[in-house]
C-alpha cells in the first residue's frame, strides 16, 4: 500500500477509536480525505479505476477486520446514477476527477422519524456539485437519504468514498411506490 493511503488508513483507525460521534468522525476526517485526492493518482490503481458501461462501479481500496471502515474508489460515466438511498453510518466522499452530483431528499410523510419500509414521502431537497478536489461529509440523521451520479452531459468523475462499515447493505427508495427496501450489493475487490 502507498505511504499516503497507510497514513490515511491510520487516521481513520485512531479517530473512529476516539470517537463515536459521527459528527465528530467526519468533521475530524474530511482534511484527511482532502489530502489523500490529492495524492490519488500516487496510489491509484488501474483495478481502482475500472468501471462498468451500464451503471456506476464501486471497488474497494480496503476495509478493516472489524468492519467498522471502508474505502472505496467509484467510477461514474456521464449519466450513471445511484438509486435513492440511504447508508445508515457516517461518510466522507473526495472527488478525485469531475463533478459530482448528489441530490438530498427529506421524508416529508406523517411520521418521518418512524422506521419503517412503507408509506414514505421524499421531498427533493438541496443540490450539491461537488468539483474535482472538493470533499463532503454526511452522518445518519437518522437516515442521509440522497442520490449521486454525474450529469448526461458532463465528463466522466471517479470518487473516493470512506464509509463507517463496510458497506455492503443499504436501504433503495421508490418516491413513487412510498416504500423502501434493505438492498445488499456486491463490490469489486481489488
Amino acid at each position: 500500500m502507498h505511504s499516503s493511503l497507510d497514513t490515511f488508513r491510520s487516521v481513520c483507525e485512531t479517530v473512529v477509536a476516539e470517537s463515536s460521534a459521527p459528527s465528530r468522525i467526519v468533521s475530524r476526517l474530511a482534511p484527511h480525505m482532502r489530502s489523500l485526492i490529492q495524492s490519488a493518482d500516487r496510489f491509484l490503481k488501474p483495478v481502482h479505476r475500472r468501471g462498468d458501461p451500464d451503471r456506476y462501479a464501486r471497488n474497494l481500496i480496503f476495509s478493516d477486520d472489524s468492519g467498522l471502515l471502508s474505502l472505496f474508489t467509484l467510477v461514474w460515466s456521464p449519466g450513471q446514477w445511484t438509486p435513492i438511498h440511504d447508508h445508515g453510518t457516517w461518510g466522507v466522499v473526495g472527488v478525485v476527477e469531475g463533478v459530482l452530483e448528489e441530490q438530498s431528499f427529506m421524508r416529508v410523510d406523517a411520521q418521518p422519524d418512524e422506521d419503517r419500509d412503507e408509506g414514505i414521502e421524499l421531498s427533493p431537497g438541496g443540490l450539491v456539485l461537488l468539483p474535482t478536489g472538493g470533499v463532503s461529509t454526511f452522518v445518519p440523521q437518522p437516515d442521509h437519504i440522497h442520490e449521486t451520479g454525474v450529469a448526461t452531459d458532463s465528463m466522466p468523475a471517479l470518487s473516493l468514498h470512506l464509509y463507517g462499515n463496510e458497506l455492503n447493505e443499504f436501504n433503495v427508495y421508490d418516491r413513487n411506490s412510498g416504500t423502501r427496501q434493505r438492498c445488499r450489493i456486491a463490490c469489486r475487490r481489488t
